[in-house]
């Protein structure tokens, strides 16, 4: 097995452009003969607490599968931080694995190269059809009327962690709104002991994203418009962002220094330590939480508030989906291990040990079934509280741009400096200015 970093940058994403200009190959079929003795090359993203993490979880489960059915799989983990340009690169080049993980709030975006396999009715049959999965999940896999070039593989929502025992001795509650969630975590910041209300990854394009898309909403607002065009600065999408800033700008409830937090662990470090009381994350945190040495029963779940009067929206329908790159010479082995990945069997055996949510209806998420009301608070969101990212090939621009665009700010508030609604607007328009094309 190999870790794989892979640094292409900015130039995947422009590159993005010259292949939808193209023209997409025919869709090979799938083949009958027998895959035994094929090696297959899979990038799989990293779920867990580390890269090694991830290999000591995947590699039996790829050795079954080997043993099963005669097919090897060579197994790079890559981490989040690359995937994305690593994957248009692969696009563009034509040059990549056969089978991949893609965050799936950018299956339409990669959709739209025609680089990547569509599951139609005959392959989706393959896999026990369309309504083995949950539909919320499976409407991830790409474009409305479109077959879908992804396949839900571990789902996840946001919710807003909070530690018990610092709660309990404080005589607080978990908050129900924003105003609640402000208030709360002034009450824990006590920047002398270097104790803060909440942490946030601020130095991280793709929570920095997360979070305006999920703010924004519950203010009403959208980073696009029925026809797909964006509108990055409608009152709604201002007024989430400027939520999410003034924690730190004006509320002063987050450690200045997580302005340097670029990946998910670090800001779970902070919590599991007791620096910070509460924790905006999703699902597989715990994961995180746990080889930090925070054990589950340390902390609840809720979800995050809306602010009064605000839309009751507490997440999107995130998680990571499979998919199978077009040219690869082994359509019908990819699709086996598809299949694999996404049967009853390993999407429990996977799902718990990434304390991810199943995408398979029947399939028990087992990885909180010791903590019965954390199972029924992710529940709750993902059925009632959670809304799909928005299904447009402008997502993956909105979230480098807007996400950019927002650390930024948390980088400029980091310093002491004011952060105003004109600010956040003008950075906005900034990010919706770079749109071109995709926009």
């Amino acid at each position: 097995m190999k870790f794989r970093i892979l640094t292409v940058g900015l130039a995947a994403t422009a590159a993005l452009t010259l292949i939808l200009a193209g023209c997409s190959p025919a869709t090979p079929a799938p083949t009958s003969s027998s895959n035994e003795g094929v090696t297959l090359k899979y990038w799989a993203s990293n779920q867990g607490a580390s890269l090694q993490d991830d290999a000591n979880i995947l590699r039996p489960e790829l050795d079954k599968f080997k043993k099963r059915t005669g097919i090897t799989v060579e197994l790079d983990v890559v981490p989040w931080s690359d995937l994305t340009n690593n994957t248009l690169a692969a696009a563009v080049s034509g040059q990549g694995p056969d089978v991949l993980n893609i965050g799936n709030t950018n299956a339409v975006t990669f959709q739209s190269t025609g680089a990547f396999y569509p599951f139609d009715s005959a392959a989706l049959d393959i896999l026990g059809g369309k309504d083995r999965f949950i539909a919320s999940s499976f409407a991830t896999g790409g474009a409305k009327g479109q077959n879908p070039t992804s396949i839900p593989l571990y789902s996840q929502v946001y919710g807003l962690f909070y530690n018990i025992q610092m709660f309990k001795d404080a005589g607080l509650t978990p908050p129900t709104t924003w105003e609640e969630l402000v208030q709360t975590a002034k009450a824990f910041t006590k920047p002398a002991e270097n104790k803060y209300g909440i942490v946030i990854p601020g130095g991280t394009v793709n929570a920095s994203m997360h979070f305006s898309y999920i703010l924004g909403a519950q203010n009403d607002g959208s980073p696009f418009d029925a026809n797909g065009k964006p509108t990055f600065t409608s009152d709604g999408m201002v007024a989430g962002v400027m939520r999410y800033v003034n924690l730190l700008s004006k509320d002063h409830v987050v450690n200045p220094s997580a302005v340097q937090y670029t990946d998910y662990t670090q800001p779970a470090g902070d919590f599991a330590r007791g620096n910070v009381a509460m924790y905006m994350a999703q699902t597989t945190s715990r994961n995180v939480l746990t080889k930090n040495g925070m054990d589950a029963s340390a902390y609840g779940v809720v979800p995050i508030p809306a602010p009064t009067g605000g839309k009751n929206i507490s997440s999107f329908v995130g998680g990571t989906n499979i998919s199978i790159f077009k040219n690869s010479k082994h359509i019908s082995a990819a699709l086996e291990f598809v299949k694999f990945m996404t049967s009853d069997e390993e999407q429990e055996i996977l799902n718990r040990a990434y304390t991810a949510l199943p995408v398979v209806n029947g399939v028990q998420a087992t990885a909180f079934a010791d903590q019965p009301a954390q199972l029924a608070t992710w529940s709750q969101i993902l059925t009632k509280q959670a809304i799909p990212m928005a299904l447009v090939p402008g997502v993956q621009a909105f979230q480098a741009n807007v996400g950019g665009a927002v650390v930024a700010l948390i980088a400029k508030a980091a310093t002491g400096a004011a952060i105003s609604k004109d600010d956040v607007r003008s950075a906005l328009q900034g990010a919706q200015d770079k749109m071109g094309a995709t926009g």
